[in-house]
């Protein structure tokens, strides 16, 4: 091959692309923006529970304090809310932990939705609904973090 035929080889050869590479390639950029954006919405939750929902709990905000009254759990129902929050916005943040804590939290959106359909007569009921939907996909996107999670609690088989 000449040094003239050999440049015009090379490049047509690096500019063909198969469509198979194509697709693998625009299927990787959407995973890749897939997962930054359920990063995000794990970040923004995360966020959310810890400064909106656990903290007014835990400095026990007279808006957290009434509300807890009210339904007559008192301050140490507030608190264990408040602690449960926190431990599950955390959670959202830890790799291993994350689909834990989203299916975590979705009990608790769960409990919130009959407390305000029982206590207070279905005011504010759609907050802990709305808040279900991303919880659950995370839990979804995340669950192969509990094989995981699982193998670095149990023993390993041989042991105790």
């Amino acid at each position: 091959m000449s040094e003239t035929t050999a440049p015009a080889a090379n490049a047509a050869s690096a500019t063909s692309v198969s469509p198979r590479t194509v697709v693998a390639g625009s299927a990787t950029a959407r995973g890749r923006r897939a997962r930054t954006a359920l990063r995000g919405l794990q970040v923004l939750l995360a966020l959310f529970y810890l400064v909106a929902s656990a903290l007014p709990k835990l400095i026990a905000h007279s808006s957290a304090v009434g509300t807890f009254e009210e339904m007559g759990w008192g301050s140490t129902g507030m608190y264990a809310i408040g602690v449960l929050e926190l431990a599950g916005g955390i959670g959202l943040l830890v790799p291993v932990l994350q689909s834990v804590a989203a299916i975590g939290l979705g009990a608790m959106m769960v409990g919130a939705f009959v407390v305000q359909m029982t206590v207070f007569e279905g005011q504010h009921a759609a907050t802990p609904l709305v808040l279900l939907v991303p919880l659950t996909l995370i839990a979804w996107a995340r669950r192969g973090h509990n094989a995981e999670l699982l193998r670095s609690v149990r023993p390993a088989r041989g042991e105790g």
